[in-house]
């Protein structure tokens, strides 16, 4: 009953610090806004992510993509890696390193928006995505923890989570990925 508690009061925690970080919240914010404006100027937004982050890329590009709160016209997002016979050709053929990078590079559009989610920062196949997104000038989104890792030198938007622990930032990135799901929603429905 203790490490319920005590798993319960360390995300409550992180939470805490989230929500008393300005420059975090402004981040938030931010996101939203490339957000909105790559879906008004008829732009893509694509997910991507690894195992947990995955299912968040998933989940995120469904709330969108489907619906969340209201009822609306379907938003343009994906997450990259559905494809299962795309992602282990690729990564027979090429290496899982560029699983993202070759299906941005076939897919993403001036404009459009990636997503990456990782808790450590230094996924390879996101960096790998991003290094596609400078040459495309497609707007980065990162998800990450504490450091933010690798994936902070590419610019964008970064939304660093203030944790080292693998769960809670989780807990946080699909709490964030919900908020910013709602205010887009909100915002491109008028």
């Amino acid at each position: 009953m203790n490490r319920i508690k005590e798993s319960i009061e360390q995300s409550i925690e992180v939470k805490s610090k989230i929500l008393s970080d300005e420059n975090l919240l402004q981040s938030i914010e931010a996101a939203v806004d490339v957000i909105v404006e790559s879906l008004r100027n008829g732009g893509k937004i694509h997910f991507c992510g690894n195992g947990g982050s995955a299912a968040d890329a998933q989940h995120l590009a469904s709330e969108l993509s489907g619906r969340f709160y209201l009822d609306r016209q379907p938003l343009n997002a994906e997450a990259l890696h559905c494809n299962t016979s795309y992602m282990t050709a690729v990564s027979n053929d090429y290496g899982y390193d560029f699983v993202y990078s070759r299906l941005l590079t076939a897919s993403g559009r001036k404009g459009d928006v990636l997503v990456g989610i990782s808790t450590s920062g230094n996924s390879r196949n996101i960096i790998e995505a991003y290094k596609v997104c400078k040459e495309k000038d497609i707007k980065i989104i990162s998800l990450t923890g504490a450091t933010g890792g690798a994936m902070k030198d590419f610019g964008g938007i970064l939304i660093n989570v203030p944790s080292t622990d693998t769960p809670r930032i989780q807990e946080s990135h699909i709490m964030i990925g919900h908020i910013i799901c709602e205010l887009v929603e909100r915002r491109t429905k008028s």
